[in-house]
C-alpha cells in the first residue's frame, strides 16, 4: 500500500480496507472462475445446489443474499451450461425447484479447487491462528 500521507487516513478505515479487500478477491475469484464460464456468485448457486436436494429460487435468494431478479438471471446462465435445470416441485405443482445436474457436481469439484488456490493466495500473509480470526470474524460481520 502506499504510503503517501493521504493514504494513511484510508489505510486506518476498516470499511475502505474491507471494500478493496473486496475487489482484489473478487477480480481474483472471477479471473480464476472464468474459464468454466463462471463468475463467483454462479459459484456460489451451485456449492449451495450442492448441499441440498433441490432449492426454490426464492430460498437461493434468502439464503445468498441476492436479489431475486439476479438470482433469475445467474440460474438460466447455469441452466444454459447445463450445470443446474429447474424441475418442478414435488411438494407444489406451481413451484420449481433449481437442482444440479451430474455436470454441475463434476464442474463444482473443479471449481472448488481453483477457489480454495485463490483463497489461499489471498490469505498467504496470516497465519493459520489468523486466518482462523478472521474467518470467525467475517462471518459474524456477514451475518443478517
Amino acid at each position: 500500500m502506499s504510503d503517501d500521507p493521504w493514504m494513511h487516513g484510508l489505510h486506518a478505515d476498516t470499511g475502505y480496507l474491507l471494500y478493496r479487500l473486496g475487489l482484489r478477491s473478487g477480480s481474483a475469484f472471477n479471473a480464476a472462475l472464468e474459464q468454466h464460464g463462471l463468475r463467483l456468485r454462479h459459484h456460489a448457486i451451485l456449492r449451495y445446489l450442492a448441499t441440498v436436494d433441490g432449492a426454490r429460487q426464492r430460498e437461493l435468494a434468502d439464503r445468498l443474499g441476492y436479489d431475486p431478479s439476479a438470482i433469475v438471471s445467474l440460474l438460466d446462465d447455469l441452466q444454459r451450461l447445463g450445470l443446474a435445470e429447474r424441475r418442478p416441485d414435488p411438494a407444489d405443482r406451481r413451484s420449481r425447484q433449481v437442482v444440479l445436474t451430474p455436470a454441475g457436481h463434476a464442474l463444482l469439484r473443479t471449481a472448488d479447487r481453483d477457489s480454495r488456490r485463490v483463497t489461499e493466495d489471498l490469505l498467504t500473509p496470516l497465519s493459520p491462528t489468523e486466518r482462523a480470526t478472521l474467518n470467525t470474524l467475517l462471518q459474524r460481520l456477514a451475518a443478517p
